[in-house]
């Protein structure tokens, strides 16, 4: 059992504790929009890999024989000529009457469309169904304006093929609806709208599937980023409608114990007579903006060909689904201990990532280490000396390589190698390591990770006594990344206005920060002494662009603290950057840019992308007074201090991009400018605690005592 405390869409009000149902999600990791379908005996899960960047992670699949074990393998998927893909959105996918798989995704890279790719096996390696990169779908099609995402395709009795896409559909008039052409598998053709008053409070995600002579689409209205997202339907006679509403909508959404929050966008496995619901739902502790999402499954229930039942979430352990006499997790429950564990402390919530939640079996729990340092260790008590054969670890991204070493003991003070990863470049999960040993213990050695920022955090580790096939047993591809820049823990910018002449004309200034460098003038800044007797940069329409390179150490989920003293005369309600460290359109997805801003709107305080994912002020600082603002992110939080007080939180990964960026003071690289006083301005490359952010405070203060 988990204890938690739900939040509301956007993680701000505590609604009270709550058991978890340990059946879901079914897989280890952040990913969304789940496809399941079943090619032979094996099940395969094609998804969104999420959590990063507006979901833009590897093309990913899962795959499993037994609805328990599941293994995930990055597959090839060639890139456009004229672009590096990074979006892999909505997958699904075709068996075609030529026993070829056909894989389609969305992209909003060139325009948001839906890309083909064929390959003699359901994992790949795909090749281009159309070799001049056009698409299989189009933005614009079948109407101006309309974008191509979210594509699902349909095999009706008679052999034809039908595509239903569509996103943000509530403002784009309704979803669309084609044929495809089977003989090329590569065109969409006979593409009309469907109303929206035929699938009322729409979002995205359409889903056909036929019951009896009914056919049944399926969708997902409210919004993704919130609590308000579910699963509806309408059904028809005819694949092109007209549809009518099921009566019973929504059928699936956030239950009122909060444990399921914000299902939605989903696809059906038809098993045995019995038909499953496969979607997503929100992490917990829920990262903002909700696309940190993890996939679920339920069993969805006709009352009548045109009728399904409210489905209950994980009322059941789903037994039908798993294959009998799976062997025994050594592990499940097994004491377990830490070199050290994040406790998560915001104005949303107050969580523990204890060592314990390595062992529970359970795909929403995790143990993560107290920050993003290494290395870190989790040892595993299995309760008597065993033989052990295999060990599971699931970490917390399937995309990333981790590496490390698992030792064993009989008596906990003597130490052998049981498995040796700490050179590993290969993502996966979970990673696999077979020995045959007799031990009491297990110590897993985390040493690095690929991505800079990203701590040590296992979903599950798995011990068996035995061994076991593992269907396919694919070799995923070794990363060309370095590992993920360490911090310094240093304070790289450090520029204090006291120490310089007032003066309009000078051209550049010295970082004393361990950066060192100079910070150069653009535009309209000065240094002049005000009434109160503060020397002060005066910014108008100018900034203050450090020549250094913008540190690894800040790269992608790197930790970082900003920390200014400012006067804003009038607090405009956008722009007003006081440092940034990202370009903010360069690269355009969630998170990838990062900015300490001092306006009232949805990004006064932190800008990431739009409201589902910057951060405002809860108390907007006061205009024309001195204020002390503090921005920090450790990895996991950011949190926003005012004159010393925490005044907003949010959980975020972040995925910053550096490359060619600037360190500017009072400005973004698209301008923005600040228009106020700054005395004084500092960046680390780590989080400031609270009580160190009030000794600044207090040691920087430019305030003058009567």
């Amino acid at each position: 059992m988990l204890t938690l405390v739900l939040a509301n869409a956007f993680g701000q009000q505590p609604m009270g504790q709550l058991p978890m149902e340990k059946v879901n999600p079914i897989l280890p990791g952040y990913f969304a929009d789940p496809t399941i379908k079943k090619f032979g005996d094996i099940y395969y899960i094609y998804a969104t890999t999420d959590n990063e960047m507006l979901a833009s992670g590897v093309p990913t699949v899962w795959y499993s024989t037994n609805f328990e074990h599941w293994y995930n393998y990055t597959m090839e998927v060639p890139s456009l000529e004229s672009v590096n893909l990074r979006n892999f959105w909505a997958p699904d996918i075709i068996e075609g009457d030529d026993g070829r798989y056909y894989l389609y995704f969305g992209n909003c890279q060139a325009g948001c469309n839906i890309y083909g790719y064929v390959s003699d096996t359901p994992v790949g390696p795909w090749e281009k169904l159309n070799k001049d990169d056009s698409p299989v779908i189009a933005h614009n099609y079948p109407r101006k304006g309309f974008p191509s995402l979210d594509a699902q395709f349909f095999e009706d009795s008679d052999g034809r093929i039908y595509a239903y896409w569509g996103t943000w559909v509530h403002y784009n008039g309704g979803y669309a609806v084609g044929e495809l052409d089977t003989d090329s598998m590569a065109e969409v053709k006979n593409s009309k709208n469907i109303p929206l008053e035929e699938t009322p409070e729409p979002f995205e995600a359409a889903y056909m599937m036929k019951k009896g002579d009914k056919y049944i689409l399926m969708y997902s209205g409210g919004s993704c980023h919130d609590e308000t997202y579910n699963v509806r339907y309408s059904h028809s006679d005819t694949p092109y409608g007209p549809f009518v509403p099921g009566e019973n909508n929504p059928i699936l959404s956030t239950n009122e114990e909060g444990t399921v929050h914000g299902p939605g966008h989903h696809s059906v496995l038809e098993e045995n007579g019995k038909y499953y619901m496969v979607y997503h739902k929100h992490d917990y502790p829920m990262t903002r903006g909700g696309l940190s999402r993890q996939v679920s499954v339920d069993e969805m229930v006709f009352e009548n060909d045109s009728t399904i039942r409210k489905v209950i979430p994980a009322h059941k352990d789903l037994q039908d689904l798993r294959a009998p006499d799976l062997p025994r997790n050594l592990a499940l429950g097994a004491e377990a201990t830490a070199s050290s564990f994040y406790h998560l402390q915001s104005l949303q919530y107050d969580y523990a990532y204890k060592p314990s939640l390595a062992t529970d079996d359970h795909n929403a729990t995790m143990w993560k280490a107290a920050d993003n340092s290494f290395p870190q260790q989790l040892t595993l008590d299995l309760g008597k000396v065993t033989d052990i054969k295999r060990v599971m670890t699931q970490f917390e991204f399937a995309g990333y390589y981790y590496q490390y070493k698992l030792e064993h003991s009989t008596d906990g003070e003597n130490w052998n190698l049981y498995a040796d990863r700490s050179s590993n470049k290969t993502p996966g999960s979970p990673l696999v390591d077979d020995n045959d040993v007799n031990a009491r213990y297990l110590k897993l050695t985390v040493s690095d990770v690929e991505k800079t920022g990203l701590y040590a955090a296992v979903w599950n580790i798995k011990v068996f006594g035995s061994l076991f096939e593992i269907p396919l047993d694919l070799q995923g591809k070794p990363s060309n990344e370095d590992n993920g820049a360490k911090s310094a823990h240093q304070k790289l910018v450090d520029i204090d206005a006291k120490g310089f002449p007032s003066q309009n004309e000078f051209v550049h200034l010295p970082n004393s920060g361990s950066l060192g460098g100079n910070f150069e003038k653009e535009g309209e800044v000065v240094i002049e002494e005000g009434e109160e007797g503060i020397r002060t940069f005066n910014f108008t329409k100018g900034a203050l662009v450090l020549d250094q390179a913008v540190p690894r150490s800040l790269e992608w989920n790197g930790a970082f603290t900003v920390a200014t003293w400012v006067k804003n005369p009038q607090i405009a309600k956008e722009g007003e950057c006081l440092l940034s460290w990202c370009d903010r359109f360069r690269f355009n997805l969630a998170n990838s840019y990062n900015a300490l801003h001092f306006n009232s709107g949805h990004y006064g305080a932190a800008a990431h992308l739009d409201g589902h994912f910057d951060m405002g002020y809860n108390t907007l600082p006061t205009a024309n007074e001195w204020h002390h603002i503090v921005l920090t992110f450790d990895g996991v939080v950011e949190k926003i201090y005012v004159d010393g007080q925490l005044d907003n939180s949010q959980n975020m990964t972040l995925a910053s991009q550096i490359t060619n960026a600037k360190i500017r003071i009072g400005a973004s690289d698209v301008g923005e400018h600040f228009s106020g006083h700054m005395a004084f301005l500092q960046m680390y490359d780590y989080a400031l605690t609270q009580k160190e952010i009030g000794e600044l405070m207090l040691l920087t203060t430019p305030l003058r005592k009567k």
